[in-house]
């Protein structure tokens, strides 16, 4: 089972464009001095730098020290400055309410449901009310949904791909309707990469908003 500082390693998982659901939900912010954004699950930091330099206040939170050590060598270069702090996505290192936005992308489904859920707890708690977040999960639809070791309904440790060995929780629409019963979802968008009439990937992207 590869572990996350390996797999930041490998520069294929160094992404280096934002995800355009992130430019979207920017889009929704005013006030970008004022506003301060949690990465939750930064990487090597493709959305700290892209929201700095847009003008924000960022935050950004990771378990792996490569992928932060990347991320702060990249922000350097950049000349834009974010806080970067390295914990576990089931226990946010943050004070209540204190977070106008938060993005998390293919990020909290690495995990079973349980600590899934501790994740969405974390994050409703550390958003001020209003606040907004960007989440991603992935779908049944995923070509790799049932491949692999499964440790329960719908968690898979799968066999194939290139983070194969890392723990996968796979969701429908109920279940996201589910699971979100907290926030105030806005937009659910279901996005796929199909190839000969079956997803090869295939991704959930919800933009919710504590109430």
């Amino acid at each position: 089972m590869p572990t996350w500082n390996e797999l930041f390693d490998i520069e294929e998982y160094r992404w280096r464009n934002p995800h355009e659901k992130v430019i979207e939900i920017v889009n929704l912010l005013e006030d970008r001095k004022g506003t301060r954004i949690l990465d939750l699950g930064c990487g090597a930091g493709r959305h700290l730098v892209y929201l700095a330099k847009q003008g924000f206040r960022v935050d950004g939170m990771d378990f792996s020290e490569r992928g932060l050590l990347y991320a702060n060598e990249w922000l350097s270069r950049e000349g834009v400055d974010a806080s970067l702090t390295r914990a576990d996505m089931t226990a946010l290192p943050y004070a209540n309410n204190c977070f106008d936005a938060l993005i998390s992308v293919h990020v909290i489904f690495h995990n079973p449901l349980t600590q899934l859920r501790q994740s969405l707890s974390e994050i409703y708690r550390v958003l001020r009310p209003g606040g907004m977040a960007l989440l991603t999960f992935q779908s049944t639809r995923s070509y790799r949904f049932g491949q692999g070791t499964q440790l329960e309904p719908r968690t898979f440790i799968p066999d194939i791909g290139g983070d194969a060995g890392v723990p996968h929780h796979f969701m429908d629409l109920a279940e996201i309707g589910k699971e979100l019963d907290q926030f105030c979802v806005w937009n659910v968008n279901l996005s796929e990469d199909v190839n000969e009439g079956r997803a090869k990937s295939s991704h959930w992207e919800v933009i919710a908003q504590k109430e």
